[in-house]
């Protein structure tokens, strides 16, 4: 990204925005203009996003959602510079067969893409996934997990005797173009959530609480790094409803709701409250308390996606100047991600780009890619025999994406 930088405004953030693998809609919990999921609107999208200047797109995971691997493998090649910030779940898979996967994935994208682990979710889903472990012991099988998959993509021989996953003489032929291995996103707001991010991840991401909030979050995964000589990055996860006036966002966001009835927010809210476990879910639960007149819950951060939709329940509302405003707030206490969406998500990515970016800095011309040498990619090839042989390319080093 381009940046408009002055003395006072610290640098933009990587912005990146989210695909609907769930469907779209310009209301939330409504059938009243739903757009049921569909591989050429998810294009359109990821299209729009990488011709306006987006840092990349989050493709989200669960049971009610097309696969996000499939789905950025289908798009991936329809796009030039948007990276894919894909969903990871340990409990779905093998290490070996993800660390192949992503490999795959970063070799056919050419270094575009992430990973955002997600280790937790509602175990009544994670059942049906044939996945049966607790809370805390997700987060323990996913730190297991992670230390296969870590090294498996940078180039070792793994040998690993665990609690719940093992792996005896695992080894990657096909390296990824990003080393030692695609950066790692993670989120999580229990204490072994803290721990898992400060251990093995690139960055920490948090959904859009209160600035105090967030804070106390960052200021504790912070320390657990720390402690253990590391250095994480911070993002946000966060709706956008952003108006040329105050005014009219805040219409905006009334009318996203306004298609709920009472009975739909109290079923949602009884369902998040009773089938996750999940820290974070609560917290987002907690916001509101599922009342319509407590949705504005810190200045300009609203709460009302929360009322009906799981995740990621707060939106910034406002007009351009003053969402900017916000979010350099959340940057001064270290964020440098910004992972939004707004319903529908086409019509909202425009809004976006074009109303927010100047505000923040982010051309669409340019990007900010954060180049680094790196060593001189290796194609492992394999004999008609099977027995492989690394064979080092004269390419120039490719640049290292984070």
């Amino acid at each position: 990204m381009t940046a408009i930088q002055s003395s006072t405004n610290p640098s933009p953030p990587d912005f990146l925005w989210f695909l609907p693998t769930a469907g779209d809609g310009a209301y939330l919990g409504s059938q009243v203009g739903h757009r049921p999921v569909d591989p050429k609107y998810l294009a359109e999208i990821a299209r729009a996003a990488d011709r306006l200047g987006y840092f990349g797109v989050l493709v989200p995971t669960g049971q009610s959602m097309e696969d996000p691997w499939i789905t950025a493998a289908g798009i991936i090649p329809q796009t030039e510079r948007l990276r894919f910030l894909l969903a990871l779940r340990p409990g779905v898979f093998t290490p070996a067969l993800a660390a192949r996967q992503a490999a795959s994935l970063d070799r056919l994208s050419n270094g575009r893409v992430l990973f955002n682990v997600v280790a937790g979710g509602a175990p009544k889903e994670l059942a049906g996934d044939g996945f049966f472990l607790d809370h805390d012991a997700r987060y323990d099988h996913a730190r297991e997990f992670l230390h296969i998959w870590r090294g498996l993509l940078a180039g070792e021989t793994v040998r690993y005797d665990g609690q719940y996953v093992k792996s005896d003489g695992g080894k990657l032929l096909f390296p990824p173009v990003q080393r030692p291995h695609p950066p790692l996103y993670f989120g999580g707001s229990s204490p072994a959530a803290h721990q898992l991010a400060a251990e093995l991840h690139d960055a920490y991401l948090t959904w859009g609480e209160p600035p105090e909030q967030v804070k106390a979050k960052i200021e504790d995964v912070r320390a657990r790094a720390a402690a253990l000589g590391r250095t994480l990055r911070y993002g946000l996860r966060v709706h956008l409803i952003v108006r040329e006036t105050e005014a009219e966002a805040w219409v905006a966001a009334d009318r996203l709701i306004s298609h709920l009835s009472d009975e739909t927010i109290a079923a949602a809210q009884k369902r998040f409250r009773e089938e996750s476990d999940a820290v974070g879910q609560h917290r987002m639960a907690d916001l509101h308390g599922g009342r319509r007149d407590r949705l504005e819950i810190s200045p300009n951060l609203w709460a009302g996606v929360g009322l009906v939709r799981g995740g990621a329940g707060t939106a910034l509302v406002g007009d351009p100047k003053t969402v900017a405003a916000r979010i350099r707030e959340y940057q001064a206490l270290g964020i440098d991600t910004i992972v939004a969406s707004g319903y529908p998500h086409l019509e909202e990515a425009h809004r976006v780009a074009e109303l927010l970016f100047p505000e923040l800095g982010i051309l669409p011309e340019g990007r900010r890619d954060r180049p680094s040498a790196g060593p001189a990619r290796t194609e492992a090839r394999v004999n008609w025999e099977g027995f492989p042989a690394d064979v080092p390319l004269d390419a120039a080093p490719l640049a290292s994406a984070s």
